[in-house]
């Protein structure tokens, strides 16, 4: 690297990017399981969740926004991250990186080819289930859900019986399940490298650091890997699924970006009569 771009962007200002952006993801992830494990709730608690989520103050916009910043947070944290790897590996010794190759843990061995997979992961997630593109017939079988917002009553999406439809694929779910458990090392080991970014871990919190990472870590893969191991080994929401693919059968429905429209200006003009 040159002189010119170490004192344009500095080390330390790349390790604060990365473990800033690393913060804001890892609370995403959190709050993404939190917000999924409702599917172990009545439909109707998912459904509205997912209702709320894209009806957000300022719709459709406010949630772009959130999208592209949460998309902003991904590229510099993998562009930091590209950056210091090759900064670490020109400014040390050969020798020095054989030590180190066998001091590091497995994870961090493995970060480039985890976040690979990873990447990948979260690519078919966003066409499963917001762009709803994988598999190609699942906008013809997943209809429209009646749903209670606000004792409002309107129609959405089926999230409920999407997850459930989604998940009943073996191939899925298994993939889900290792990415997911890839996502979680990927996490346990960027939250300990966080709190050294940021100049938190000494030799006396090192070891509780970790723990507490690591703790995080299975936390996460256990909230969403129980998600489709349920439906998968244990058929949960398959029933509710069945009922509604037949009810799909006698009178098909789709949900149109006017259909969503409208239900929302039902919802704003109820609430604003209050």
């Amino acid at each position: 690297m040159s002189a010119a771009k170490k004192v344009i962007l500095p080390s330390l200002v790349k390790k604060y990017l990365m473990a800033g952006s690393g913060i804001i993801l890892v609370l995403f992830v959190l709050g993404h399981m939190l917000g999924n494990l409702q599917f172990f709730g009545p439909p109707e608690m998912i459904n509205a969740y997912a209702y709320h989520l894209h009806h957000l103050p300022g719709a459709p916009v406010t949630l772009w926004l959130i999208r592209l910043f949460l998309l902003a947070c991904v590229v510099v944290h993998i562009a930091m991250a590209v950056l210091l790897v090759k900064e670490n590996r020109e400014a040390r010794p050969q020798n020095y990186a054989k030590q180190g190759f066998r001091e590091t843990d497995y994870a961090a061995r493995t970060m480039p080819m985890s976040g690979l997979i990873i990447l990948a992961f979260i690519i078919f997630h966003i066409l499963q289930y917001t762009a709803r593109v994988v598999p190609e017939h699942y906008n013809e079988t997943i209809g429209q859900a009646p749903i209670e917002v606000s004792h409002v009553h309107l129609e959405y999406f089926d999230v409920y019986a999407m997850m459930a439809k989604g998940f009943s694929s073996p191939v899925v779910s298994i993939f889900y399940i290792i990415a997911v458990g890839l996502l979680c090392m990927h996490l346990t080991h960027g939250v300990t490298s966080m709190f050294q970014s940021l100049g938190f871990r000494n030799e006396v919190w090192r070891g509780r650091l970790k723990c507490l990472a690591s703790a995080y870590g299975l936390f996460i893969f256990i909230g969403f890997a129980s998600i489709p191991a349920s439906v998968l080994f244990f058929g949960h929401g398959k029933a509710y699924l069945a009922e509604k693919e037949a009810e799909w059968a006698k009178a098909p429905v789709e949900v149109s970006v006017n259909d969503a429209q409208a239900a929302n200006t039902q919802f704003v003009t109820l609430n604003e009569g209050r």
